[in-house]
């Protein structure tokens, strides 16, 4: 038996008829009998239409009910989920079963399927009608792996900062590790609620809310996307305990002029996905006296890596201490790595038992070392308490004539000025220097906007070295962000660069 299997069949023999996840509505739930009726059934399923112990199915589903059920009962039968993004373009989805090769997918009753998908039939599985389809095998030459592992897991596809496609394969011991390790560290007991609408294709969303949950014999509240309206008032009468949120979600309800008396059951907020500015943070822990609890994580490490804590000190700015994974901060010297000293800034790395040891695809070289340390690509510092704070990917440093640039200073600064909601800070090329940084910014409210550039460019002035001050403002209606909130550096660089084609900015205020 492993561990998630054996989490559900504790609580489904402790408390069967507790809810264990429901829509924001509470109209549909899932009982922790269900969920263990449920992996049974999709165990039967699995069986019949050829998918052994170990194989990979893939999800493709639109109701976020629907997906946590397949995703959390496909694990617990032994098999390897390999989530889908429903919204994902068809050659997007065709990378993704290319690489994974996945022997069936459970999908929408509905989807118009793509080439290779074969349907087999319907069925009706916890609260979820679904279509099951075999996939034949891709073009010979085509990349992929054979996804498998012993007692199931689930496999992931990402592009990273280079565009390369790397396999990552969480098997289920490192899944149920992390997720314990959550649920401790976030306190979390059968008497708390969870919310989360973050998307259940990502590490997240699949171990931090619906693996935790789990672990804690808990129930989570599953919203299909964030609304500001009726935010609040949903939170309360879904008696919700925790929140499980991105800085994009934090910083709207933050600046919501709509905001009100504090929910009297809200434990806390947690902070992941990206940095969240310290100004932000103030302003709602202010607004709602709601403690923001920031975390950082990535996929090869099946999502928690460092966390603040829920008792002691919480640290603007830090994404905490590490939490069930070993943290360094070190420097290449040569063909080694050297741990900095406190306050020195060097590439995060990590390794542990939820840390994986090798990629299933793409390469590992100058990733992973012989004794087992994963390169993050993150830049960051260790306090001399052991808190990490991060200062930005190794690839977004902006290398003005030598000095090395860290956006996430200026961004910080900048989202502390008043008529600022949002900030980007890249690189732009300059003949002379080679690079110089630019800002994207996004006005608060009706900020006009000539005067608002003005009075950044003049706030940096008077407050920033030469070098960091941004040498244009670029004020907009919006930043791209990636499906769990990041904002789409990339894009915006190539925006600098001239190289995307892009309605004009509104304002351009050039230094």
């Amino acid at each position: 038996m492993t561990v998630i299997d054996d989490w559900m069949q504790t609580a489904a023999t402790c408390r069967g008829d507790a809810v264990y996840l429901s829509d924001a509505t509470g109209r549909r739930t899932l009982t922790y009998a269900g969920l263990r009726s449920a992996a049974r059934a999709w165990g039967a399923l699995l069986d019949r239409v050829g998918v052994p112990p170990g194989g990979a199915v893939a999800i493709r589903l639109a109701d976020p009910l629907g997906y946590a059920t397949a995703l959390v009962g496909i694990v617990g039968a032994g098999r390897v989920a390999v989530p889908l993004d429903p919204g994902a373009p068809a050659a997007e989805l065709s990378r993704v079963l290319a690489v994974a090769a996945p022997q069936a997918c459970v999908c929408d009753s509905g989807w118009e399927l793509p080439p290779r998908l074969t349907l087999l039939g319907v069925a009706k599985i916890g609260v979820a009608k679904i279509s099951v389809a075999k996939i034949s095998a891709p073009k010979a030459g085509a990349p992929q792996v054979a996804v498998s592992s012993r007692d199931g897991g689930i496999f992931l596809c990402t592009s990273g900062t280079t565009g390369t496609p790397k396999g990552i394969l969480l098997r289920e011991d490192q899944l149920g590790h992390v997720a314990a390790t959550v649920a401790a560290h976030h306190q979390l007991t059968p008497a708390d609620r969870g919310y989360c609408c973050l998307p259940l294709f990502h590490v997240n969303a699949e171990v931090v809310g619906l693996l935790a949950t789990l672990a804690a014999g808990a129930g989570l509240v599953l919203d299909a996307k964030f609304s500001r309206r009726g935010f609040w008032a949903m939170i309360e009468a879904r008696r919700i305990t925790w929140i499980n949120a991105v800085p994009a979600i934090i910083t709207i309800l933050a600046m919501d002029p709509q905001a009100g008396a504090r929910p009297g059951r809200v434990r806390f907020v947690r902070s992941a996905s990206a940095p969240l500015a310290p100004a932000t943070l103030r302003r709602f822990e202010e607004a709602f006296a709601i403690p923001v609890v920031e975390t950082y994580g990535m996929t090869e490490a099946a999502s928690m890596i460092t966390a603040n804590p829920l008792a002691g000190p919480r640290k603007a700015a830090s994404a905490g201490l590490p939490a069930g994974t070993e943290v360094r901060v070190a420097q290449r010297r040569g063909s080694r790595s050297v741990p900095c000293q406190a306050f020195e800034v060097g590439q995060v790395q990590i390794r542990g038992q939820g840390v994986i040891r090798h990629y299933a695809s793409g390469g590992t070289a100058g990733v992973i070392d012989a004794d087992g340390w994963l390169d993050t690509g993150d830049l960051g510092h260790l306090d001399e308490d052991g808190y990490l704070f991060l200062a930005g990917r190794s690839d977004d440093v902006i290398n003005r004539g030598g000095e090395k640039i860290y956006p996430r200073e200026i961004e910080d600064f900048l989202l502390a000025q008043p008529g600022v909601w949002s900030v980007a800070v890249v690189a732009a090329h300059d003949e002379v220097l080679g690079a110089r940084p630019v800002a994207y910014v996004v006005p608060a409210g009706t900020s006009p906007g000539p005067e608002l550039a003005a009075a950044l460019r003049e706030a940096c002035e008077a407050a920033l070295p030469r070098a960091k001050r941004p040498t244009a403002f670029h004020l907009v209606q919006e930043l791209p962000l990636g499906s769990t909130g990041k904002v789409a550096r990339r894009r915006l660089r190539e925006l600098a660069a001239g190289t995307r084609q892009a309605a004009a900015p509104d304002v351009m205020v050039a230094s």
